[in-house]
């Protein structure tokens, strides 16, 4: 049996529980002030400062905007070096916080080893010492916990990492690790402003937009659960488009016209995310909307770390020097650092990197190489951002039966060939937007970025970024199009650290430049049809549209007109599914057929509706009210035909069931 669910406004799920709530306008998710001070014994309005959090794969940064001594987009902002272990006993303050966690042997390090000055005794090291141990003994290293967060198809409230530890070294979940970041960062505020308690502050933190509902709601829990009190939830590609405001200093306006389409491309340690942001003029003065968002690929700086660490071992394996997949992995550790050296300095022409040994001789059996700038320009850039032709499409492959448990990593590792994919399924995505009256070329095969914003740690080096504007502008040219420009100035290591602080500052004293969004997309609920039973076929599955593309937080729709029938005492399936190139559907709107790409299904989730007095299994005739709360998800109402009493339905990870209101 089919039933019906909740899901984000914004796209994504925001957990009632932590008290979170979507930006009509922004497709942020936030907390109420007023509510969240007064939860906290503290007057509203207390906040001097905006923080914002950048939760990454590979790294955590934390910036901040002194409310009470900026105004508008003239802002007082800076970035907390954070303090962390870099060796036993040994603190350095820096601007970024690795996202590594290791868990060390009990004999391993002393206490005093492996605690910071002045924090609380832990079993566990985050950050830059994490990292650099990790390296040698992967087996205790947890990484990519952001990854994992959104992985659908493991529990990630069970302790799953490392994933291949053995079982003699305690494991953490996904949501744990990623509690443990933002304690971190945390306690760094707390060490470095004792006089502003981090609970009084506003709180941003950023995850990318294409993260699924349980990834959000976990997102917001992991905060919770680390003591963030006044939360937002943004999403990083508008992050680093309001860091690139906020560092113009007023000059964006200058740079970008009405009717100009900024393509955001972010590459990070763990995902590549898409978005589209048109620039519209309204009473005289240009505005942001965000028009499209693309679909979660998990491709990025963790796939480039391990490609040149195969690239590495067939150059050792030539030399007569066979790794087995323990070294392997500890190479990817080595690579990943590397990497990041070379495409941080220029003068740079290679870095050594040490290969451990498992034997009993740790030192003389390890076997020492290099990486070479070279090697790193030509695996990143020919390998993740070849030339190919937009109408090329992600490629897949037939998958052997069996597989080793991991991350759903994309096939393709080609992140142009995603990109093509991205602005072809976009090609119409101007057309409803009103007040944006541009005109396609006619007979274009894709939608038309006139501006280019470059976010994430991978875009650093210049040739990846030269690589990717010259594909783009070749499609352009090709459909006899004006080349994209490139929009500069911002930091990639802070951009959306530094985007999500200004964003809270704005957010909160109504000046500056907003983003506006809602839905970013369209999303409709399966209805079972009512047939006879056939051997071997289920019966046809209908979608039917709940909240239309842009669909804002505190509007409610009544279908008053369709009557479905509701199974209620009984376990029943719920199929939901979302749409971000079916724009002109309306609420109501029932789809009895659909292309592969028009509609993705998403998560599928089981639970029982209370029968209320009812015989288990019995079909109520409902009808159904929906609702984008005031916390950012979809809620519906189902209520029975001449009745009065309702069954409210809400997406909810963890409990996955419905109560009756």
């Amino acid at each position: 049996m089919n039933m019906f669910a909740s899901i984000a406004a914004s796209g994504n799920a925001a957990a009632s529980s932590a008290g979170s709530v979507a930006d009509a306008h922004t497709g942020a998710a936030h907390a109420n002030p007023a509510s969240a001070n007064s939860q906290n014994g503290l007057p509203a309005g207390t906040a001097q400062y905006s923080i914002g959090i950048d939760l990454g794969t590979t790294h955590c940064a934390l910036s901040f905007v002194d409310k009470t001594a900026s105004d508008g987009e003239k802002v007082v902002q800076g970035v907390l070096n954070v303090p962390q272990l870099t060796a036993p006993a040994s603190v350095e303050a820096k601007p970024l916080l690795p996202s590594f966690l290791y868990l060390p042997h009990d004999s391993e390090l002393t206490e005093a080893e492996r605690t910071l000055p002045g924090a609380p005794a832990a079993g566990y090291i985050t950050g830059e010492f994490a990292r650099t141990r990790g390296a040698a003994t992967p087996i205790r290293l947890v990484s990519s916990a952001k990854s994992w967060l959104c992985h659908p198809g493991v529990d990630r409230r069970a302790g799953i990492l490392p994933p291949d530890a053995p079982e003699e070294v305690s494991r953490i979940s996904p949501l744990t690790a990623s509690i443990r970041y933002l304690e971190h960062l945390r306690w760094a505020w707390e060490q470095a402003h004792p006089e502003a308690p981090f609970a009084q502050q506003d709180i941003t933190v950023t995850i990318p937009a294409s993260f699924d509902p349980a990834a959000r709601e976990l997102t917001a829990e992991a905060c919770k659960a680390a003591g963030f009190h006044h939360l937002t939830l943004l999403e990083e590609p508008q992050a680093a488009l309001y860091s690139w405001i906020q560092a113009s200093g007023g000059d964006w306006r200058k740079q970008v016209k009405h009717g100009d389409v900024i393509l955001v491309v972010d590459v990070g340690g763990g995902t590549t995310d898409l978005s589209l942001i048109a620039v519209l003029e309204r009473d005289g003065s240009l505005e942001l909307q965000r028009i499209a968002v693309g679909e979660h690929i998990l491709l990025g700086g963790d796939n480039m770390d391990l490609a040149l660490a195969y690239g590495v071992a067939r150059k050792l394996a030539a030399e007569g020097k066979q790794l087995d997949a323990w070294q392997t992995r500890a190479l990817s550790h080595g690579c990943r650092a590397a990497k990041e050296q070379l495409l941080a300095d220029d003068t740079l022409q290679s870095v050594p990197v040490v290969v451990p040994s498992r034997g009993s001789k740790l030192i003389g059996g390890s076997i020492r190489t290099e990486v070479t700038r070279q090697e790193v320009l030509a695996m990143l850039v020919e390998g993740f951002f070849p030339k190919v032709a937009v109408s090329d499409k992600p490629q897949t492959r037939a998958r052997a039966a069996l597989t080793q448990l991991g991350l759903p990593y994309a096939q393709d590792a080609a992140v142009t060939r995603h990109l093509a994919a991205f602005l072809s399924r976009q090609v119409n995505a101007l057309q409803d937007i009103d007040g944006l009256n541009v005109d396609q070329v006619q007979g274009s095969t894709f939608l038309h970025p006139t501006a280019i914003l470059f976010n994430g740690g991978v875009l650093k080096a210049p040739q990846i970024e030269q690589r990717i504007l010259e594909v783009i502008n070749g499609w352009l040219d090709d459909e006899a199009c004006e080349p994209a420009r490139l929009l500069v100035g911002a930091n990639l290591d802070l951009a959306v650290a530094r985007g999500a602080a200004y964003y809270g500052h704005i957010s909160t004293t109504g000046r500056g430049v907003r983003i506006r969004g809602g839905t970013a997309q369209s999303y409709y609920v399966g209805v079972e049809s009512n047939m006879p039973a056939i051997p071997g076929m289920e019966p046809p599955m209908s979608a039917l549209c709940l909240a239309p593309f842009g669909m804002e937080e505190g509007t409610e729709v009544a279908l008053s007109d369709l009557e479905l029938g509701l199974v209620v005492g009984e376990p029943v399936r719920l199929r939901f599914f979302g749409s971000s190139v079916r724009r002109a559907d309306g609420v109501g709107t029932m789809l009895d057929f659909w292309g592969p790409e028009e509609l993705v299904e998403l998560q599928e989730i089981e639970l029982n509706l209370p029968a209320a007095g009812r015989a288990a299994g019995e079909v109520v005739p409902v009808t159904l009210k929906a609702r984008v709360t005031d916390i950012g998800t979809l809620q519906l109402n189902a209520v029975p035909v001449g009745g009065t009493d309702r069954w409210k339905v809400e997406f909810d990870v963890r409990a996955e069931t419905a109560d009756e209101a």
